[in-house]
């Protein structure tokens, strides 16, 4: 009988699945390789034209979210408004004021919520890794409505600094509560967890906005999830954190392969653990804190987005994060338009639209595609 040897595991970053081991006989040269076990960087050239084609989707849908609305806007009105220099110009106001902003808003915070569940998934090996379902967002909810009740600010800038403090604050509660114990911060641990840590701070924010008229209404406007209303001095504020979220989310696609190998193994590459999970918790922090204070603590974009992305190019994080940096912005600036359109005269909020929408199509990825090997 032919001995066993040690089989060996080429990692993430050289293309191959961990899972899919080579295993040469005693005394042999290596079995070749099959079809199914293709290094992934093969497939690279259709992996990007696959990036060139959303590409191309999200301009269109970008002119689309400028365009459309209670108030039409034809290509040649927006063209016109924007070289007629004309500043009273009905669609200029509109333009410059209303849909550009709010378009551009919607690419940013689109980006860095998919980003954020990407992040995330990766860090905890959890599927179900998500901003809200770590309680992220429900962290910089409840330090927002605070801020309000307690020094009466409704400044855009205070919001901002009180998300991240929010937001930090709950990812450290919840890594420390799901460490307890011999496992340590195992993924099951950290989704229960989450899920406790969000529960709190929504009966949290539910107390404070009971007892404080301001920051009820200012809940009210904000908490279902809304690029309405967000105008040029909100983007302005925000914009610099998502950009800089943006840029370290899209580095850290070989990190998060090294640490889908397993602390280990990732150690034994050279990779210091430690720090790299630190490092990318105050990347989603950034990301997930600019893009609540900035719209609200819209759902479901960081939770389905990342899996349509995983199964479109595979496990490899660096594809990972550049679809999901094109899908996101995509499929929120589409639930945007179509919440303008569906009341007519009036307007569904982007957070109530992802809801209904996101909750079928999150069971349909689970349907067809086993959750584990997402």
């Amino acid at each position: 009988m032919t001995p066993l040897t040690e089989t060996r595991s080429r990692p993430l970053s050289d293309g191959l699945d961990p899972e899919r081991a080579v295993a040469a006989p005693a005394g042999g040269s290596p079995e070749p390789p099959r079809a199914d076990r293709a290094p992934r960087h093969r497939w690279a050239p259709g992996l990007g034209a696959g990036v060139v084609l959303l590409l191309g989707v999200l301009v269109v849908v970008a002119f689309t979210s400028i365009a459309l609305g209670s108030r039409s806007i034809t290509p040649s009105d927006i063209w016109n408004a924007f070289t007629a220099f004309d500043a009273g110009n009905a669609e200029h106001i509109v333009l410059r004021d209303l849909r550009v902003p709010r378009t551009l808003l919607g690419l940013l915070a689109g980006a860095a919520l998919g980003l954020a569940g990407a992040i995330l998934q990766g860090l905890t090996r959890n599927p179900l890794g998500d901003p809200g379902i770590m309680g992220i967002n429900g962290g910089a909810a409840a330090a927002m409505v605070g801020t309000i009740a307690i020094f009466g600010t409704q400044d855009l800038g205070s919001y901002i600094w009180a998300s991240f403090v929010g937001a930090a604050l709950a990812v450290v509660t919840v890594y420390g509560v799901a460490s307890l114990g011999r496992e340590g911060a195992t993924p099951v641990k950290l989704a229960l967890a989450g899920a406790a840590v969000s529960a709190g701070l929504y009966s949290l924010t539910t107390a404070i906005v009971s007892t404080d008229l301001a920051a009820l209404n200012e809940l009210r406007f904000w908490q279902v999830g809304s690029l309405a209303g967000r105008y040029l001095p909100v983007l302005e504020q925000t914009a610099p954190f998502l950009l800089v979220g943006l840029v370290l989310a899209l580095c850290a696609g070989r990190a998060l392969n090294g640490l889908a190998l397993g602390d280990d193994v990732a150690t034994a590459l050279g990779q210091r653990v430690g720090l790299t999970r630190a490092v990318l918790l105050v990347v989603v922090v950034l990301l997930s804190g600019a893009a609540t204070a900035a719209c609200g603590p819209i759902v479901f974009v960081g939770l389905v987005i990342p899996h349509a992305a995983r199964a479109i190019c595979g496990p490899d994080y660096r594809w990972i994060m550049v679809y999901a940096t094109l899908l996101s912005p995509i499929v929120l600036l589409l639930c945007d338009i179509a919440g303008r359109l569906a009341l007519g005269d009036g307007e569904l909020q982007v957070g109530v639209v992802l809801g209904v929408l996101g909750a079928p199509v999150f069971v349909a990825l689970v349907r067809y595609k086993n959750l584990a090997e997402l």
